[in-house]
């Protein structure tokens, strides 16, 4: 990373600087603005990543996805935001941590990409999408947390829909989402040429339900869909397992139990 000085990229009202424990990436972040959660980092490892090519990040948030990435690959990646604001902090922190090269930020709406994004050119397409239907009647949460809670500015069916139009034959799109919505998914992934690949559950303690889901299919690919085993997050009271630990600090390049590389031989 070049080393690039903390007053280079201007911080605006109630912004900070946070450390993201691994590789020296830093992060902007404001609570205003809805800041990244542990699903966007489990999403980062779970992913299988191409050694280089290009990658994409839908629903990019302050771009914290394309920040973890170029700690597992030399690929280039794109990331698309459609708030303006989170789109500025986006490419502000990718100047803050000197990948100007290697990520490029667009603001822009994901649901029609054709203006900005070429079709069937991308190894990796990565999105952590807002979980849950907008709500009827009036909403307390300003906008920005809205619209990362809430399907304000895509479904589901937008998010996949341009995720499968974006990746290559053979390149796989990865999502994290809530365990209620994976039938959903997998309907979805199918209907538009994406097969399911692999599953893993996220569990916070061992005796409890899942609360997460990752998943990853192919594009083009055969039937056949490995469950991998369950990732719990805490073993007793507030303390990570020994796995979150890792994954937090990087001390594994990914998740384990599946999350390889384009050089692994792939399920087709």
């Amino acid at each position: 990373m070049n080393d690039v000085s903390q007053n280079a990229v201007p911080l605006y009202a109630q912004e900070r600087i946070d450390d993201l424990l691994t590789h020296d990436l830093r992060i902007i972040q404001s609570d205003e603005v809805f800041s990244f959660s542990l699903d966007a980092v489990l999403l980062a490892r779970f992913c299988s990543v191409p050694v280089r090519g290009r990658a994409m990040d839908l629903c990019s948030g302050n771009g914290v996805i394309p920040l973890l990435l170029t700690t597992r690959t030399k690929a280039h990646i794109t990331g698309i935001e459609i708030q303006e604001r989170l789109a500025d902090m986006a490419g502000r922190n990718v100047r803050l941590n000197g990948l100007e090269e290697q990520i490029t930020m667009l603001q822009g709406d994901l649901r029609e990409p054709q203006s900005l994004l070429p079709g069937g050119q991308f190894d990796l397409v990565t999105v952590n999408p807002p979980y849950l239907p907008i709500p009827n009647g009036e909403q307390n949460i300003n906008e920005h947390v809205a619209a990362a809670r809430h399907e304000v500015h895509c479904t589901l069916e937008d998010v996949v829909r341009t995720g499968a139009r974006l990746l290559r034959s053979g390149g796989k799109l990865s999502m994290v989402h809530r365990p209620s919505r994976l039938v959903d998914i997998c309907a979805l992934m199918r209907q538009y040429r994406v097969e399911p690949k692999r599953i893993r559950f996220v569990h916070p303690r061992a005796e409890a339900e899942a609360n997460m889901v990752l998943i990853e299919g192919l594009r083009d690919g055969k039937p056949e869909v490995r469950l991998l085993p369950p990732l719990i997050v805490y073993k007793s009271g507030t303390e990570y397992t020994d796995e979150l630990m890792d994954v937090y600090y990087a001390r594994r390049d990914a998740l384990a139990h599946g999350a390889g590389t384009t050089a692994e031989e792939p399920l087709l």
